[in-house]
This record gives structure tokens, C-alpha cells and sequence, in this order.
């Protein structure tokens, strides 16, 4: 006789059953969490505080290891699980984890382009020296000129292999079908530069054709959405970006940008993202003369 398959007793299906319910609230709570730091994020922007306090992740910490003990849990269990937490949150913020390892801030005296913030707090305000740096940094509008001598051809493949470098993996899996035929533009106000995307055969193309929806900003706004310093709510809340022509269309391609993960973007090129988008940020505020 062919032996009987094996089933788990009903307990253990019930207690695998529990374990199942308390890892979904883990996931339910991880993302009430990430819901919390979104806003924490948009209101240390508006305040000018920065996007990270090293002092406020020890405290977590020494919470969580505090509780964990009244809970019979390890420290390294607490430890782990705030790791996990704080790392998500960075993400979110385009503070990706890997970009800094828990290195300590740079010391004051020291140039860095590295800031966390256009305005600055007593511990990571830019001296009187790097300030004067940059402002001798050249604001976008003045390069328009010179980037008009690029033909316009070569821009445009300039910016078709960003997006397939950026966006290999949402093209491979057919993220991007409902832009079949569809046209999005691009403009980048300061530096008077335009382009039309259309989506053909999972690649995405700059075309002639007119836009059915635009989405306009400046360089140093649009490298934020990029890097995810900034969050696209908050950017087109405070209009400091602009949506034309078709909203539906705009909406679409910006929710599918938002939920793209950002760890699928190639590491260097987030490095470079979010290195950039904190120097334009921090010779913004130089030039407008904000503290």
C-alpha cells in the first residue's frame, strides 16, 4: 500500500495559520511606518531639517533594545528589524543605505557635496568657503546657451539611453505597455531643453510628434523626482513642477515611476543621482542666498 501523504496536524495548521496573520501585520505595519517617514520627510523639508538625524536613529535604536528585553526578544532581533526599518525609509527619501554605510557626518571645515539638505542645521551647515564654492557654480540657465550647440539628435540619444539604462527592468516586463503610441514631453525650464517620449516595441523613443502631456520643471527639481530626494506630491503641490495636456496620461506614467524600485536602478547611477541632485539643491540655496 502506497503510504498516506503527509498532512500537518490541525494545531500545527492553526499555529502556521497565526504566524501568517502576524506576518502580514508586520508588512501592514512596515508600510504604516513608511507612510509616517513619507510625511516626516515633507515636513523636515519645509522646516530645514536634515533628511537624516543620526541622533534620532540611535535613539530608535536604543528603544527598540529597550523593549526587546521586556519582550524576551535579542538584541540583535531589535537590531536587525530597526536596520530593516531605517533602510526602508531611506529608500524612500533616496537616502538609499548603501550610499553612506553609517559613515559619520564629514566634519565641519570640510567641503562636502554630500549635503542632506538645502538649508542648514548648526551640524551639517556648509562653511563660509563652500558656500562661496557654490555660488562660483554656475546656475543652469547659463549653460542653455551651450547646450543649444548640441545637436539635437545627439540629445535625444542621450536621453533614450538614460531611460533604457534607468528603466531596463520596468521595459522588460512590459511596464510600459499603456504608452504604446502614447506621447509624454519633458521640458526643462532653465535649460530650454524639450523632448517628446513615445513607447514603441518596449523601448522608449524621443520622437517629433507633439506631446499629448508635459511635465515641466527645472534641472534641480526634476533631478530630486529622479534621485527621490523630493517625492512628486510635494513638488507639484508646491508647483515647482507643472503637469499639462492629458492629466490622466501624466498621472499614469508618474504612479508607475513612484512604485518602480529604486534598488533596480544600477548603484552607481544612484550614486550619481543622488550626488548631483544634493549639489544643484545646496548651489540653489547659495545663490539665493539661504542660510
Amino acid at each position: 500500500m502506497a503510504p498516506m501523504p503527509h498532512h500537518p496536524a490541525p494545531a500545527l495548521a492553526g499555529v502556521r495559520h497565526a504566524i501568517d496573520a502576524v506576518d502580514d501585520a508586520l508588512l501592514a505595519l512596515l508600510a504604516g511606518r513608511g507612510a509616517l517617514v513619507r510625511r516626516a520627510a515633507r515636513l523636515k523639508h519645509t522646516t530645514g531639517q536634515a533628511a537624516r538625524d543620526h541622533t534620532r536613529e540611535a535613539q530608535v535604536h536604543a528603544r527598540a533594545r529597550r523593549l526587546a528585553r521586556r519582550l524576551g526578544l535579542s538584541d540583535a532581533t531589535a537590531q536587525r528589524l530597526i536596520d530593516l526599518a531605517i533602510a526602508d525609509a531611506c529608500r524612500q527619501q533616496g537616502l538609499a543605505d548603501d550610499l553612506d554605510q553609517r559613515q559619520p557626518p564629514v566634519q565641519r571645515g570640510m567641503l562636502t557635496l554630500n549635503m542632506s539638505t538645502s538649508h542648514a542645521s548648526t551640524s551639517t551647515s556648509p562653511t563660509a568657503g563652500s558656500q562661496w564654492l557654490l555660488r562660483c557654480l554656475p546656475p543652469p540657465a547659463r549653460l542653455a546657451p551651450l547646450l543649444r550647440l548640441v545637436p539635437e539628435h545627439l540629445r535625444g540619444q542621450l536621453l533614450e539611453r538614460a531611460m533604457a539604462r534607468v528603466l531596463a527592468a520596468p521595459l522588460a516586463e512590459g511596464e510600459f505597455e499603456f504608452m504604446q503610441g502614447r506621447r509624454l514631453g519633458i521640458e526643462v525650464t532653465d535649460l530650454d531643453l524639450r523632448w517628446v517620449i513615445e513607447c514603441r516595441d518596449n523601448r522608449l523613443v524621443v520622437c517629433n510628434e507633439p506631446a499629448e502631456a508635459s511635465v515641466r520643471g527645472t534641472t534641480t527639481d526634476l533631478l530630486l523626482l529622479a534621485s527621490r530626494l523630493e517625492d512628486a506630491d510635494t513638488l507639484f503641490f508646491q508647483r515647482r513642477l507643472m503637469l499639462t495636456g492629458d492629466t490622466e496620461l501624466g498621472l499614469t506614467v508618474r504612479n508607475l515611476l513612484e512604485r518602480l524600485p529604486w534598488e533596480s536602478v544600477p548603484l552607481g547611477l544612484r550614486i550619481g543621482l543622488n550626488r548631483g541632485a544634493r549639489l544643484a539643491r545646496a548651489a540653489r540655496a547659495a545663490h539665493r542666498g539661504e542660510a
